[in-house]
């Protein structure tokens, strides 16, 4: 269900924001003292004053919503749509009667708000990768061709504007990752696998050769999935791939550089995917308002 009464109510929307910010108590977000007082208010938002630097903020300083005139509800709902149901920027700019220029921004600023996430791998763990086509807005083909975009043929990289995206699916745990890499080679995946707990982490994979050097390490015990043998498994990985690529559908043209919050958000939208409505915004908005670096924009 969708949280009506916070995206028609601007009070509703900044005693959310309120509530969800400062769960852990009032601070400065300048010098972090928590010596502050109330002082006034600006607009439906709450305005302090920091004892320690002397200078006032309010419940948006230091968000991807300060200096804003639009409506916060509105933004919320912005955030809300576009995490839950994938909504483009295009499509938002309509519903919300305001400027691309300013939905990019602010949405951009919200992706680079979310911390990447902490691998915790308990085994055993399986892993796949897709290669994604990325940057090829406004290019030219060399040639006349029926495929699409400007495709190779082989494994992708991120100088071919084609990144590898490795998809980790913890068995023990139940957690999936989605994490783009510069390539599909031997580092990467050592890299990737190094965070286990285990002294012998099983990995299942499939034939792909960057995966061999894994046989000879004793810190892995590799399984193999032959899909064309018939061997009885679920598809975790695919089926997560499958996902992260109707996800990256509506984005088109995502230059490699963007890629990795796109792929952020789409994990985020995992986690939120069965929660109620209000459960589920909350979730996204804790998710941003409560990492350690949080952006602001002037737009």
């Amino acid at each position: 269900m969708i949280p009506l009464k916070t995206f028609v109510s601007e009070r509703r929307a900044a005693n959310l924001l309120a509530q969800i910010r400062w769960r852990d108590g009032v601070y400065c977000p300048r010098c972090r003292a928590e010596s502050v007082i109330r002082y006034g208010s600006y607009r439906v938002f709450q305005r302090y004053r920091c004892k320690n630097c002397d200078r006032t903020f309010n419940d948006q300083t230091g968000t991807g919503f300060e200096h804003s005139p639009v409506a916060l509800s509105k933004w919320f709902f912005a955030v809300y749509t576009y995490i839950r149901f994938n909504t483009s920027l295009r499509q938002l700019d309509v519903e919300i009667e305001v400027s691309y220029k300013s939905v990019y921004r602010r949405v951009q600023c919200f992706l680079r708000a979310l911390d990447a996430p902490q691998l915790h791998l308990e085994g055993p763990v399986k892993i796949d990768e897709l290669c994604v086509k990325s940057g090829l807005k406004g290019r030219e083909r060399d040639s006349r061709s029926r495929s699409r975009g400007l495709s190779t043929r082989g494994r992708g990289t991120y100088e071919q504007d084609k990144p590898p995206v490795f998809i980790l699916a913890d068995r023990g745990s139940g957690d999936h990752y989605v994490l783009p890499a510069k390539a599909a080679d031997e580092s990467t995946i050592r890299l990737l696998l190094a965070v286990g707990q285990q002294e012998s982490l099983v990995v299942y994979t499939d034939g792909f050769r960057a995966y061999d050097p894994l046989d000879e390490d004793d810190t892995f015990t590799r399984e193999y999935v032959v899909h064309g043998d018939g061997d009885v498994h679920v598809n975790t990985c695919e089926s997560h791939g499958s996902l992260a690529r109707s996800w990256l559908s509506p984005h088109r043209g995502i230059s490699e550089d963007k890629l990795t919050p796109y792929l952020r958000v789409f994990q985020l939208r995992r986690r939120v995917y069965r929660k109620p409505g209000k459960e589920a915004l909350k979730t996204i908005l804790e998710t941003a308002l409560c990492s350690p670096t949080i952006y602001a924009t002037r737009a």
